[in-house]
């Protein structure tokens, strides 16, 4: 007989409803992943991944300083002035020549690029090393005493502070004296300051030690100069009439020394022909 419509349909066991849980359960049951989990790893991972491109950037750079360095210590640093001293005529040979090509004054138009000041003040440089280069030859002790004289004086610094101070404590305790012309003049009494020929205020005076530093060192440089002129003269001949001559003696000594040997030692034992 047909089940009739008013009857339940049939249920499922115990069993079967444990075994397929509802869609609301498997929901509450399955993790899901976090994205606060993940996003510290990723950072740590893309942070690392930067570290080493920077370490492999660092250390190809520094292989290429190293490589530089080496070629630039290889290369002989009187050979590189010197092309660069050859380049730089070439420049101004060639723009001398297009400066002619077109009909314009060279040194007119190389002007343009300085002031007045400033091309007066190379004007003044190149004619002062021009008089240096004229006057290194030896004329009499009265010009080498000269020469030494300026030179000392371009390697003087004097102690403008320590000048100042002695001067405002001088305005401070001096006596002021007022002239004809109604001008104040301080007056040094015992000569510290305004010395002169019959002062004596020097006797008073003690130098800094930065000063008696500066003096010995004068001094020692003075005696080493003295020292290296007199150093392998005494048993040696001596065949030049100052010191540039001497050198220019021994560089061709060291060029020609040892064609010439044979020469010179038969006209010392007097048997040259």
């Amino acid at each position: 007989m047909p089940p009739s419509d008013t009857e339940n349909p049939p249920t499922p066991s115990s069993s079967t409803a444990q075994e397929t849980p509802t869609a609301s359960s498997a929901s509450t049951t399955t993790p899901e992943p976090s994205s606060s989990s993940t996003d510290p790893v990723k950072a740590r991972m893309e942070r690392w991944k930067a570290l080493q491109n920077r370490a492999k950037k660092s250390s190809a750079t520094n292989l290429k300083e190293v490589y530089a360095e080496r070629r630039r210590q290889a290369i002989d640093p009187s050979t590189t002035s010197k092309l660069q001293r050859k380049k730089a005529e070439a420049e101004f040979k060639l723009a001398k020549a297009e400066t002619a090509d077109q009909g314009e004054d060279f040194e007119r138009k190389r002007a343009w690029d300085w002031t007045v000041e400033e091309a007066e003040r190379w004007d003044r440089r190149v004619e002062k090393k021009k008089r240096h280069v004229e006057d290194v030859a030896f004329q009499d002790y009265s010009q080498t005493a000269r020469k030494m004289y300026k030179k000392q004086m371009r390697e003087l610094n004097p102690d403008l502070e320590g000048y100042a101070a002695e001067k405002a404590k001088l305005l401070k305790d001096g006596s002021v004296v007022e002239t004809e012309d109604g001008e104040l003049v301080v007056v040094d009494r015992d000569g510290s300051f305004y010395a002169d020929a019959d002062s004596l205020g020097f006797i008073d005076n003690k130098p800094k030690k930065e000063a008696v530093d500066r003096l010995v060192a004068d001094l020692r440089k003075a005696e080493d100069a003295r020292m290296s002129r007199k150093r392998g003269g005494e048993d040696e001949d001596v065949t030049y009439i100052n010191d540039k001559n001497k050198n220019f003696n021994q560089k061709l000594a060291r060029a020609y020394g040892k064609y010439t040997k044979e020469i010179r030692d038969s006209f010392e034992r007097g048997t040259m022909i």
